[in-house]
């Protein structure tokens, strides 16, 4: 089944306790196409890039067997940059450049190839773009999720919420989530945000885990505890990657596939936060994934005596 992204592709400086990484390309799309292509041979990819973002970039993810047709590269103009410092607990950074550059009048043109996608993931980009690219689908994905963040509740809540309707999954994080229920625990700002519009809500913990919710179910899942980590920033984009491309690969939008996807989405995660941007999502062995998985089974495998 294929999967449309879309979603940044940018450059990132991150300065960290372990060091700076210098710049290294980053970007939503860049971190999901990457992670999806692991599990899905069908990845397709809609951003914008400037003359400067790199021909051997481009090459990578090709040879990863991404489809590049959907990126604009705007001959006369720089890509997105992003330059943030991490702070100890690696948890909380602070942003000290931001280069909007060719993301600042982004509006995605689905390819005629990739309109009748069947699973469609739509990165943190402002909710009317987002919704701008639903409507160029027909028929309808499978499985429409997105990404968001507190910068669109800030001054697009209105916009946001409109576009939630038209949405089957979103991925947010546990912050992210009490801001737009307005609740603090998260059963009940799970519950509140499914009634805006979305039948799947996935909450990001960071190193606690994630949690799954649709209807009355509810699944919560593990982070694997790492020795080391060296960077967290486009670990979330890889997650969704892994999960959306896990999915496509079954062609199984059950809840109970959705919770083997939240695994493997989880486990590509793990090994993105290892390295500087995406360097370790670019070697990545299949018994690699194997056996992470498998490390995430005896995490969470027990019996109970009766």
């Amino acid at each position: 089944m294929s999967l449309v992204i879309v979603g940044s592709m940018a450059f990132d400086e991150i300065d960290s306790p372990f060091g700076s990484s210098g710049r290294v390309i980053g970007g939503s799309a860049t971190y999901s196409s990457l992670s999806a292509s692991y599990f899905s041979p069908d990845i397709k990819v809609v951003s914008v890039v400037g003359n400067d973002f790199p021909d051997n970039a481009m090459e990578m993810l090709k040879a990863k067997g991404i489809n590049l047709e959907g990126v604009d590269i705007k001959k006369d103009q720089k890509s997105f940059f992003w330059h943030g410092r991490y702070h100890n607990d690696l948890n909380s950074r602070d942003t000290l450049v931001t280069e909007l550059n060719v993301l600042a009048d982004f509006k995605p043109i689905l390819p005629e190839s990739f309109r009748d996608t069947d699973f469609l993931f739509l990165g943190n980009l402002s909710p009317d773009v987002q919704l701008s690219v639903i409507n160029q689908t027909a028929p309808r994905p499978k499985l429409v999720a997105m990404d968001t963040m507190n910068f669109w509740m800030d001054i697009a809540l209105d916009s946001l919420k409109t576009t939630l309707k038209s949405i089957d999954l979103l991925i947010i994080n546990d912050e992210e989530a009490r801001q737009l229920s307005g609740t603090y625990a998260l059963v009940k700002a799970a519950r509140i945000i499914r009634e805006m519009g979305p039948k799947y809500l996935i909450i990001k913990k960071g190193e606690h885990g994630a949690l799954l919710f649709h209807g009355d179910n509810i699944f919560s899942a593990p982070a694997l505890p790492l020795e080391e980590v060296f960077d967290p920033t486009g670990a979330g984009d890889t997650f969704a990657g892994g999960f959306m491309g896990y999915l496509a690969s079954t062609n199984d939008i059950s809840f109970d596939n959705m919770k083997r996807a939240i695994i493997f989405g989880s486990v590509i995660a793990s090994f993105c936060v290892e390295k500087f941007g995406t360097r370790r999502l670019e070697d990545l062995a299949k018994e690699e994934i194997t056996r992470r998985v498998q490390q995430f089974v005896k995490l969470v495998n027990f019996t109970v005596n009766s």
